[in-house]
């Protein structure tokens, strides 16, 4: 909550509109970039969801970002290494990363027409 708050109250809305705006060709791919490796569950995860979506960044750009966090986490990824081979690993990341980018795409051109 501590850095959807800081978002919301520091971060002017031109900066973020700037970078992760729907308009944004690489915003829907940094957006993943930079959820993945935070550690969150999904309720901890809307505070800053809700910071980026109001101060101007695309609602697929915050969708890729939520489910990057939660489906990609650090943490998550180094469980699943105990039990799962790395081909089979990789294999996965590679799927929901590509599902998650065309997903965020996807709304952020709906959000765009709508």
């Amino acid at each position: 909550m501590a850095i959807g708050a800081l978002i919301h109250n520091y971060i002017p809305e031109k900066y973020i509109s700037m970078v992760l705006g729907s308009d944004k060709i690489f915003a829907v791919i940094l957006a993943v970039g930079l959820g993945a490796p935070m550690y969150a569950d999904i309720f901890g995860v809307i505070p800053i969801a809700e910071s980026l979506y109001l101060k101007g960044a695309g609602l697929g750009t915050v969708m890729a970002f939520m489910m990057s966090v939660t489906a990609l986490s650090l943490p998550s990824i180094i469980m699943l290494k105990q039990v799962v081979k790395g081909k089979l690993l990789f294999t996965f990341i590679t799927i929901v990363i590509t599902g998650i980018i065309i997903s965020g795409y996807i709304f952020n051109y709906i959000d765009k027409i709508i």
